[in-house]
């Protein structure tokens, strides 16, 4: 795994089976068209390590996902066309991350969230380290965790939980990690990327 190249990692994201994780919510939004949106997956090298990059949201109230770990994304502006504008523009506006300097090396399937959002997971490798800027408002702190941690079994299991409509999902829990813990739609997006690079 420490010698898997962006090569290799751009490679392996084109040729994603296109069997993609339906959220069954696509369904349950049928009558609401879902608000498109995009998150970057932030790779990094460090300790020559593949790491990922969280943020901690911040605590705001009546936002369902606040306070969770997630990835640095959010909903397109009206005048961006494309999930990888958005995923670059949140990124710099959460953790201060230069788009000029960021990598991309494809995009994951995307996801219907609970809150009706049509998410696209865009892949980029990003300078590390840099001087972190967070957004106080909406990011708490940002850390990494390693791939190879990620991609152990161990560190990680399913678990039903009710949705506020009253479906039951199994849920993906990873054990917690840096004193956060790793859970649900980024939970899944991150176990889908290590599926898609063979891990």
């Amino acid at each position: 795994m420490h010698n898997l190249s962006e090569d290799t990692i751009r490679q392996r994201l084109a040729a994603r089976a296109a069997d993609p994780y339906i959220s069954p919510y696509r369904e349950l939004h049928g009558q609401t068209e879902p608000r498109p949106a995009a998150v970057l997956i932030p790779l990094l090298r460090q300790n020559d390590e593949w790491h990922l990059l969280y943020i901690l949201r911040a605590q705001v109230q009546g936002d369902m996902h606040s306070g969770q770990v997630a990835f640095p994304g959010g909903r397109l502006d009206p005048d961006e066309t494309q999930p990888e504008q958005a995923a670059l523009r949140e990124a710099q506006e959460e953790v201060g991350l230069e788009p000029s300097g960021v990598r991309l090396l494809g995009h994951m399937e995307e996801f219907i969230t609970i809150s009706n959002y049509q998410v696209t997971p865009v892949v980029g490798v990003i300078p590390w380290p840099f001087e972190l800027q967070l957004q106080g408002s909406e990011v708490q702190r940002a850390f990494t965790i390693p791939l190879d941690w990620l991609a152990d079994p161990a560190n990680r299991e399913e678990r039903q939980r009710i949705a506020p409509d009253g479906h039951t999902l199994n849920v993906v829990y990873f054990t917690e990690y840096d004193r956060e813990l790793l859970w649900g739609l980024t939970a899944r997006i991150t176990l889908n990327f290590l599926d898609a690079l063979g891990l």
